[in-house]
Order: C-alpha cells, then structure tokens, then sequence
C-alpha cells in the first residue's frame, strides 16, 4: 500500500488517497487495508445466516400453528388473544368458563347460559307463585267451612 504527502493533503487520511498493490486505483485507507476475500467469505456467511434464521422462524411458524387450538363448537382456529386467554393460569379467578370454544361461541354459550338461569329463575318464582295461590284457596276454604263460619260476617 502506498500514498503520498500530495494526496493525503489533497483528499486527507479518510478520503480516496491510498493505492494498494495489485489494484489499479485510489481508496480509502479502510477499503486498501481491507482483505477483499474474507469480507466475501464474511458476506456470505451472513447470508447463509439469514436465510437459516428466515428457514428457522417458518418452521417455528408451522409447529405453532399446529399446535394452535380450535374451536370445538365452530372449527375456528383460536386468535393469539384468545389462545393466549385460555392458556394454563394459576390465577383460578382469571379462569375462562368456556376454554374449548372461542370468542364468538363462548359468548353465545354464556348467553344461552344466562337465559337458561333466568328462565329457571322465572319457573321457579312462578311456582312459588302457583303454590302461595294454593295455599290460600285451601285456607279460604277452611275459613268458610265450620260450626262457627255463620256466625261470622
């Protein structure tokens, strides 16, 4: 490699004034000083890292994606959120009702859930209903009946 005081004055020590043997011009003092194979080597082996990171996360992808659960009801694939919602928790309060089915069918399933309690809730009131009526024909019916119901007003 060689230079000279005309050129580092001219260009200064970071510009184009250095001339490596065997090259016929002027670089930079980092590109002449340079091993012009090994920053291929380096460049390729970057590459070759690459696309084996890129091979890597498609195969990550696939496996992820065939462990991803569906929904038992409709058939739909889980979302991240929802997958990520039913997962195995300590927390029993943070527990979902319905962790086979997804969004869409746990909210019909809870509806349905809650309709199904207050129509028992509503059948239940309206035998309560039916047995307090009951209850007080058969205690009208004993009122009027007896020695001393004519005597009564």
């Amino acid at each position: 490699m060689a230079t000279t005081l005309d050129l580092l004055r001219e260009h200064g020590p970071a510009g184009p004034a250095f001339l490596r043997f065997g090259r016929d011009h002027r670089e930079p003092l980092k590109d002449a000083v340079g091993n012009p194979r090994r920053d291929a080597y380096v460049a390729r082996r970057r590459q070759a890292d690459r696309e084996e990171e890129r091979r890597r996360a498609v195969r990550e992808a696939a496996a992820r994606e065939a462990a991803r659960p569906v929904c038992t009801d409709c058939g739909r694939t889980f979302t991240d959120d929802r997958w990520e919602a039913v997962g195995y928790t300590r927390d029993w309060s943070r527990r979902q009702s319905h962790p086979y089915l997804c969004e869409d069918c746990q909210s019909r399933a809870v509806a349905a859930q809650q309709q199904a309690e207050a129509d028992e809730h509503e059948r239940e009131r309206q035998e309560q209903e039916h047995l307090r009526q009951d209850e007080e024909a058969e205690q009208a019916t004993q009122k009027t009946g007896g020695w001393f119901s004519r005597f009564r007003t």
